[in-house]
């Protein structure tokens, strides 16, 4: 009796520690996502007290990557930093393609993103930015007026996987009044979740940090901003 016991424990330990493992992986996942996202916005925050306003950061630099140099380079006298790697992916990001939160093929990672800045935090998350609007007059999404541009974060950083949208991978605006998460529900990304998010992962960011929770993974067809969570 005792040997049959074990055996039923054993086997619904087979089924469920699976389950628990991947259950506390995400729940670390997002608090490291929303420790990045409260850098940046304290990093963005502290960097224009000391600069000045945003709008005003880029108007003697020519070209997306010039921007993008200044504006990382104003930021991370802020943060915490163990490598910088400017233009070149080499030490911050792995080659190759990334995925979608489906498993499906992205297509080119931050690897091939030549005019971004790239560095590397304490923690071990990689940051690629871009500054694409030098006047931060551009509207995003419909609803994100003053968009300068975007910072992707591989919180994972350039040695682990998937590489994947949704799951190791998020991004945030860049914006005149502060750093935005991709996918908030006023967003046009935001609106179509089952595409944006639950298919692609392009626009996880703000259900993440908004929720708390990345059970998109575990339950997609349940979820939408009215019942953010697995039943």
């Amino acid at each position: 009796e005792t040997l049959i016991v074990m055996g039923i424990i054993g086997v619904v330990a087979a089924l469920t520690l699976p389950n628990l493992n991947s259950s506390t992986a995400n729940k670390e996942k997002v608090v490291e996502l929303k420790k990045i996202y409260q850098n940046l916005t304290d990093a963005n925050t502290r960097a224009q007290a000391v600069y000045g306003p945003i709008d005003e950061w880029f108007i003697n630099d020519n070209g997306a990557k010039n921007c993008s140099a200044r504006y990382s380079d104003r930021i991370t006298e802020f943060m915490k930093i163990t490598k910088m790697c400017g233009s070149n992916y080499i030490g911050c990001f792995k080659s190759g393609n990334y995925k979608n939160v489906d498993g499906s093929d992205h297509g080119s990672g931050p690897a091939t993103w030549p005019e971004d800045a790239k560095f590397i935090l304490a923690d071990g998350a990689a940051i690629s930015l871009s500054i694409s609007q030098k006047t931060c007059q551009g509207v995003q999404q419909e609803v994100i007026k003053g968009y300068c541009g975007l910072i992707s974060v591989d919180i994972d950083g350039s040695n682990k996987g998937p590489n994947a949208y949704g799951k190791d991978f998020f991004q945030f605006f860049i914006t005149t009044s502060g750093i935005i998460p991709t996918g908030g529900s006023e967003t046009t990304e935001g609106k179509n979740l089952a595409n944006n998010c639950f298919k692609k992962g392009t626009g996880c960011a703000a259900w993440v940090i908004e929720n708390e929770n990345m059970d998109y993974l575990k339950c997609p067809n349940d979820l939408s901003w009215s019942n953010t969570t697995c039943k």
